[in-house]
């Protein structure tokens, strides 16, 4: 099954975080390792998708310190001026969006979208994602930067036995 995000306009959604949940599927992790890395002064990658219990390190491969942090309501995070590697990961535990910064360069910042479902992916360049997935309704959690919200949109996705492409369109 191939899921096309567009947006409210109609043009495709490149590098949108897109999960979903299968009914009769769900759940965190107790395993799963991520990383967001710093180099050239950039979070790497500028969109993280992870699912809810992941622990994500935060390597520093610059040569200038940094202090990563986020107020968001799923994950407060306060890494003081450090370079190499933080000895504990930070362990996202709730869904939703966490936007990253750093207090000593503004000009970084970037998301990490947590999801309820092992069942994601990121968006292509046309805006597609392909799942493998059983016939039957299913709910899709979709978000992109370009939003106004933080929070995933739920839209419901109803995968036919044939499989095919499903277009859904975000809101801003």
């Amino acid at each position: 099954m191939t899921v096309q995000l567009r947006g409210p306009g109609g043009q495709p959604l490149a590098d949108a975080a897109v999960a979903v949940e299968v009914k009769g599927r769900t759940g965190r992790t107790s395993t799963a390792k991520a990383e967001m890395g710093q180099r050239n002064r950039q979070f790497t990658p500028q969109m993280l998708i992870v699912q809810t219990g992941t622990a994500v390190a935060f390597p520093n491969f610059d040569t200038v310190r940094h202090h990563v942090y986020s107020f968001s309501p799923i994950k407060v995070i306060d890494i003081k001026l450090y370079s190499g590697t933080p000895a504990e990961p930070i362990v996202f535990d709730k869904p939703g969006v966490a936007a990253l910064g750093c207090n000593i360069h503004d000009r970084m910042s970037a998301h990490v979208v947590v999801v309820d479902t092992p069942t994601f992916a990121r968006t292509d360049a046309q805006g597609q994602a392909s799942f493998d997935l059983p016939p039957g309704e299913h709910v899709v959690k979709a978000w992109h930067a370009g939003q106004k919200s933080p929070t995933l949109q739920a839209v419901k996705l109803d995968v036919p036995a044939a499989g095919g492409t499903s277009v859904l369109t975000l809101a801003e």
